[in-house]
């Protein structure tokens, strides 16, 4: 029956290039940046357009915390092993701690070897620091407790409202676990919030009708109001930390992918999609939704996936300390500011558990360098503010990075945990299910509806 309901490869070959969401969201991207060069200024026409960016984020944030709330009660109440579950979060905070501690190192090995900041000889005591006041005040709030207790919520609707995801995760964990306990008395419950999942995964269908709008204004912001000029004093960094993320993309993720059976290029013309809508929005919640739908659909367990997939986006974040490790090297380099061995080792002590709260708050990453950079009390603070006027270009790259990491860590705990069908995987990375990458929240729905009527 599932044949009959998937999309015909030759039908699906004969579509438009114009109508795939690649296509519209490079056009959107294209456009964006040619527009930002014509009209630049900070007040001018192409800055204008960061509502459409924001908007569309708005949309996607809007619909996450209920989507993760459905995929992870369902999956749990069908998994009906509450061992399991324990099983899926070990495995996967190994494998998140391994990956973090990989990207801070090969960040402090390039940085080290690239010297970036070299010569730059920046004084400190000239700088403002009233630029980076506010990231350092909220930086200082960041603390490994404070992190832990923030994932409880004070109320449900409270977490639903803020859209917190490690919060809607807890309790939708909970709520999983409690209807696989009371089993077929609830099961109404559990049929009930499947079709409502679906629905919002429809929804998120819609939503994505407006991507190009987003990456457009997103992209003619960035560039109108920095401009392209602001990009040439630290072009050097920036290089860095993008060929830092392929490197580790192209050489740790490789290794992982290799290991775990599957090809790493495979992977990523699976979710291109994703990855052009997430380099258009500089957001990796952006493509949230459609990831786990994606990883659904190559073959990862539903349970898996709901707890794989956003965990990742508090706990997994390479791009992020790859950018963390760099930042603050490349400040020491430019202040000519002293580092032992020691203080570099103390200083990826801290950012193996600090870089786990750069998802809790806005402008994560460059708060908690700010919080890093205080506790370690030799590189100055308030040197930060060189890196303000480009950190938002490598955000791109960070958000990227983390998107492709936390799609191989959900196919690998799957495999590990023995969820993951390889017929379908190899389906969609090899053979035609590809075709249908656009509209991946129809394809779930019917590949469910498929499989209940079976």
């Amino acid at each position: 029956m599932a044949a009959d309901i998937a999309t015909p490869p030759e039908k699906a070959k004969k579509k438009p290039i114009y109508k795939s969401l690649y296509f519209q969201v490079i056009t959107g991207i294209c456009i964006g940046i040619l527009l930002g060069i014509l009209l630049p200024g900070k007040e001018g026409f192409a800055a204008q357009m960061k509502p459409f960016g924001d908007g569309f984020i708005k949309l996607i944030k809007m619909i996450i915390a209920p989507i993760i709330f459905c995929t992870v009660v369902v999956g749990i109440a069908k998994m009906g092993d509450m061992g399991k579950v324990g099983r899926v979060g070990l495995k996967a905070m190994i494998y998140f701690w391994t990956m973090t501690l990989c990207a801070l190192a090969i960040g402090l090995v390039v940085v080290k070897l690239y010297q970036p900041g070299v010569g730059m000889n920046l004084d400190p005591s000239q700088l403002d620091p009233s630029a980076v006041a506010k990231y350092a005040g909220e930086g200082k709030k960041l603390s490994t407790v404070e992190f832990i207790l923030n994932i409880i919520p004070s109320n449900v609707v409270d977490a639903f409202a803020k859209g917190e995801i490690l919060q809607v995760l807890l309790f939708s964990i909970f709520f999983g676990l409690g209807l696989s306990a009371l089993g077929e008395k609830t099961a109404y419950v559990t049929r009930f919030i499947d079709e409502f999942g679906k629905a919002l995964f429809k929804v998120v269908h819609y939503i994505m009708y407006f991507a190009p709008m987003g990456a457009f204004g997103a992209m003619a912001y960035v560039v109108g109001a920095h401009g392209v000029g602001s990009l040439k004093q630290l072009m050097y960094l920036m290089a860095g930390v993008y060929t830092t993320c392929i490197i580790f993309i192209f050489v740790v993720l490789w290794g992982v992918c290799r290991l775990a059976g599957f090809s790493l290029w495979r992977y990523l013309c699976y979710i291109k999609e994703e990855i052009l809508l997430v380099l258009g929005t500089s957001s990796s919640e952006a493509a949230l939704p459609r990831m786990m739908a994606k990883m659904e659909i190559c073959g990862c367990n539903r349970s898996v996936v709901g707890l794989t997939l956003p965990m990742g986006y508090s706990f997994n974040l390479d791009g992020t300390c790859i950018y963390l490790t760099m930042a603050a090297i490349f400040l020491a380099q430019a202040t000519n500011t002293p580092l032992t061995f020691g203080d570099e080792m103390y200083m990826l002590g801290i950012l193996l558990l600090t870089s786990k709260g750069a998802a809790a708050v806005t402008g994560g990453g460059f708060i908690t360098l700010a919080a890093t950079l205080g506790s370690l009390h030799t590189i100055p603070v308030a040197a930060m503010a060189v890196l303000l006027g480009v950190d938002r270009f490598m955000s791109e790259a960070r958000a990227i990075t983390n998107l492709i990491g936390n799609g191989i860590a959900t196919i690998v705990v799957s495999k590990w945990e023995g969820a993951l069908d390889a017929d379908k995987l190899h389906k969609e990375f090899y053979g035609q299910g590809g075709d249908d990458a656009d509209d991946p929240e129809d394809a779930m729905i019917a590949a469910s509806n498929g499989e209940s009527a079976k």
